[in-house]
Order: C-alpha cells, then structure tokens, then sequence
C-alpha cells in the first residue's frame, strides 16, 4: 500500500464504560445480508476494505445493525482497553460478520513509545481480542497511521500485517454524510477506506455508500493479511 501522511487525530471525548448486554443483544446473532449469496458473490467485479476504528463504544451496536441492514462486512479495528471493558460486543462484531483487527490498546502516537511499550501495546491487544471472543487478530493499524521500522517488526512478531488505507473519509474531521459517500466513491478495487466506529455521520452514509458500491459492481471484502488489499471473503 502507498504510505499515508502521519496524521494527528483529535482525541475523542471520554469513553464509554462497560456496556450492558441489553444493548449487545440488539445485535442478533445470525447472519443474514452480511454473508453473501453465491449469486452476489457472482456479481462482484472487485472488493473494497470497509474499516471502523477506535471501538467497540456505546455506538457499536448501531452500527453494525446498520452495516448488516445494507449487507455490508467491515474490519473493525478495536482498542484493545474497549475490547477488555465490552467483550460482548467483540462477541457482536464476529456475530455479525465482521472481522476483528488490532488498533492498539490505548491509541497512543506508536512512534514515541520504547520497542518494549510499543511490545506491550500490541501484545495486550491480542490477549483482549481473543479474550473477548475475537478471535486473534491478524492486521494490524497504528493509531494516527504512524509508523516506523519498529512498530512494523513488533507487529511482525505477533503475526501482523500492518494496514493503513488508500481513502480517508475524514470523519474524524468532522465531515458529513454526504462527504463521506463521495470519499466511498473513489475507492476502487483492492482498496481501503479510513472511518471511525463511533461516527454517526459514518453510520448515517453507509445506505448510499452500499448503493454506490453496489452500482459499480463493487463488494465489501475481507482485508487480506497477505496482501494487505482488499479481496473476496474467505
């Protein structure tokens, strides 16, 4: 993948705590548009990696309703610390159909920390991950897209593949909806689109950025840990 400008993202505001399995259960645990028929897989003339960062939060579960409601799979990047604090909903991403990926355990700038901090970032992450019912990650996105040789050869020693992307939405930035579906409309096969688990104006785009993709005979794939693109679901 091309290299991404190192980005300083405002910090969000405090976090959510522990969320009540009432509302993972609005998350149903079948799948049902997120897993595609054989004749929609037929359909699909390239792939684009739908990514979410920062969760799991209060908005997760939203979130994924809405993605499943337009037969959307995306990665979800998790913090490790919400990841340890909500594991039922890591239980409702793989539910769902999405696949659970590493973003750090407490979103820190990765390229200002000791190899030993930057170890101990990465490793909690996987431990709470798979604690959580995740599964063990196999990608991996530094907070900021920050990196350097260091961060990529710790994350190479858990068995990540580091991921940045090709399209940022800037919701992060504030962008609304409607800027979001046209930064989705530029992604072509094989990439990747930057957007955050707790944006609303993210959750509010995905009905048009399905359509969009939809139109132009693109699918939302898996992110392949060899390649780091985005390919057919395995």
């Amino acid at each position: 993948m091309s290299t991404v400008p190192r980005r300083s993202f405002p910090h969000r505001g405090k976090r959510w705590a522990v969320v009540t399995t009432a509302l993972a259960c609005t998350v149903p645990l079948t799948l049902t548009a997120a897993a595609a028929a054989p004749e929609q897989a037929a359909a699909c003339n390239g792939y684009v990696g739908l990514t979410f960062d920062d969760g799991p939060s209060g908005s997760t579960s939203a979130l994924l309703s809405t993605l499943r409601q337009n037969g959307l799979r995306a990665t979800m990047f998790n913090q490790g610390q919400y990841a340890a604090a909500n594991p039922s909903l890591v239980r409702a991403q793989v539910a769902a159909g999405m696949w659970v990926a590493n973003h750090s355990y407490t979103h820190p700038h990765m390229t200002r920390l000791t190899q030993a901090q930057i170890d101990s970032e990465i490793s909690r992450t996987q431990q709470a991950v798979a604690g959580s019912g995740g599964g063990t990650p196999k990608l991996f996105r530094p907070p900021y897209g920050e990196t350097n040789a260091t961060v990529r050869s710790v994350a190479t020693r858990y068995g990540l593949t580091e991921i940045l992307w090709n399209v940022d939405s800037q919701d992060w930035n504030g962008a609304g909806a409607d800027a979001i579906v046209q930064a989705a409309a530029r992604l072509t096969n094989g990439q990747i689109i930057l957007m955050h688990d707790w944006s609303a104006n993210a959750r509010a785009a995905i009905p048009r950025i399905a359509q969009g993709l939809t139109a132009r005979g693109l699918c939302a794939g898996m992110i392949s840990p060899q390649t780091g693109r985005a390919v057919a679901p395995g």
